[in-house]
């Protein structure tokens, strides 16, 4: 499987920290495998300050949600784990507070990707779980490609474990309102969050990308609960009726058409979902007759996203591959164990060209969890992919910058602090704050646009998840701004 990292401003001074997920060892060795907090020391370096952080707890951890759920003004963490999830109270100071089981979390299911989101629009961040399957290491499957030696079984051969969304009671405790609100199947093998507002109503839907089981496209209701619109939407299989081993969600508005699209990261020989939302309830997969698909058939796909990685007004699509057998090659030639990352640079028009070797990345690996922010605070976005069985990398952007920028870091007041549902506009540009990336981690909240040549931003918009708008006007780029809910 592989862990994720996070991206977040853990101390308030503008700055992103990063927050390293690692699994542990099945027998005692010796030694501690944890998770690792570094702190930006704003000249392009980190400092290692796990020890004492109230993070330095030894699990089998996997994936890693991030917001301010209690509204307090720092960000708290959420890490799913495979004997069970994990709550973090930011306490200010570098400190860390366990606060599980008093919050009322309760979720011990081979927990994979997670995302904060307000989906009841109450003002307070809720918790969405993505589950996979049944299995422990005593009732363990042997399984192998070539009758000998031991390889992973697939995900066929175990249970599956629903998702869980906990609402937040707005009093630093949860309630698991999973069956209530209608997207607790039985069925679900879930490793990718996906959240986004699929019919442009203001509320956050959900996308779940599940391995060897069809996806589940969760309509909001505005009531409380959601519908599964995956099969109608046209996103539950691939374009042959087959339901595919799904990673990694991430979703954009990639052609200025004014609704979001979506991106799946695939199996090997499954190629990349890119679901272009047609606006009619309706989702197209463009990768089979595109770029995207050609050039992503081989790989095996975990995290992705889409980023302004040239700051050129278009979302970039990026994603981290790796395969999960070793000894791959043996039995395909053709693909490989370690794997190069793929960048698609956005053409326009819904056009993308792959330009992975041309901006440089041209080393493989087995990646898994992937995230971006602009660590340097330089204006373009980086990149930090984890790896299984290896390190940790860290991809710094050069160049991105020759084009201007507009970073937005926003609080909510009478909407959630963490501003998750806010939606900003700038031109044809749409973005909106959003907890969760691709598989098992999470980018920065703050909001960056490419603008190209333009020195001054005529009108921004923010939309609020409160109902309330405000406008910015004649804004210069190049800058990173914090904007307050009026």
């Amino acid at each position: 499987m592989g862990s994720g990292a996070a991206w977040f401003d853990a101390d308030g001074d503008g700055w992103p920290d990063l927050l390293l997920i690692n699994s542990k060892d099945w027998t005692p060795k010796g030694r501690r495998s944890l998770s690792a907090l570094y702190r930006n020391n704003k000249n392009g370096t980190f400092t290692d300050v796990t020890k004492a952080s109230g993070l330095d707890v030894e699990m089998f951890g996997m994936g890693v949600a991030v917001a301010d759920y209690d509204n307090d003004g720092r960000e708290d963490v959420y890490i799913t784990a495979l004997e069970g999830d994990r709550l973090f109270h930011n306490e200010g100071g570098w400190r860390f507070k366990d606060v599980t089981k008093a919050a009322g979390i309760a979720n011990a299911d081979f927990g994979t990707s997670a995302a904060f989101l307000d989906f009841d629009r109450d003002g307070n961040a809720d918790l969405l779980v993505a589950n996979y399957v049944q299995w422990t290491a005593k009732g363990d499957l042997f399984c192998s490609m070539d009758g000998n030696s031991k390889s992973y079984c697939t995900p066929e051969s175990y249970k599956g474990v629903p998702p869980k969304l906990y609402r937040n009671r707005g009093n630093g405790t949860f309630e698991d309102v999973s069956k209530k609100a209608g997207i607790a199947e039985a069925n679900s093998k879930a490793l990718g969050i996906g959240v986004f507002d699929v019919n442009g109503d203001g509320w956050p839907d959900v996308f779940l990308a599940n391995d060897t089981q069809p996806n589940r496209l969760y309509r909001n209701n505005k009531n409380g609960t959601f519908t599964d619109i995956a099969v109608s939407a046209g996103v539950a299989f691939s374009e042959d009726g087959v339901a595919r081993g799904a990673m990694g969600a991430a979703a954009a508005d990639y052609d200025e058409s004014g609704r979001a699209h979506l991106a799946v990261g695939n199996f090997s020989n499954h190629m990349l979902g890119l679901y272009h939302n047609e606006g009619n309830g309706l989702f197209v997969d463009e990768a089979p007759r595109s770029t995207v698909g050609r050039s992503s058939l081989l790989s095996l796909t975990f995290g992705l996203f889409f980023f302004d990685y040239d700051l050129d007004g278009r979302p970039d699509l990026f994603a981290a591959n790796g395969h999960i057998d070793e000894e791959i090659g043996r039995v395909q030639p053709k693909i490989q164990f370690k794997q190069l990352p793929l960048l698609f640079h956005n053409d326009g028009k819904g056009k993308f060209s792959d330009v992975t070797k041309g901006a440089g990345l041209t080393n493989a690996y087995v990646a898994r969890g992937t995230a971006y922010a602009d660590y340097d605070r330089d204006g373009d976005l980086d990149v930090v992919v984890t790896s299984n069985h290896g390190p940790v990398v860290l991809l710094k952007n050069e160049g991105g910058n020759a084009n201007n920028y507009l970073s937005l870091r926003l609080q909510g007041k009478k909407s959630n602090r963490s501003a998750l549902g806010t939606v900003v506009r700038i031109g044809k540009q749409w973005q909106t704050v959003t907890s969760g990336t691709g598989y098992c981690s999470q980018s920065d909240l703050a909001l960056t646009f490419g603008l190209g040549k333009e020195a001054t931003v005529a009108k921004v918009e923010i939309e609020w998840p409160s109902g309330a708008r405000q406008t910015l006007t004649n804004v210069k780029t190049r800058q990173h701004l914090v904007i307050a809910e009026p």
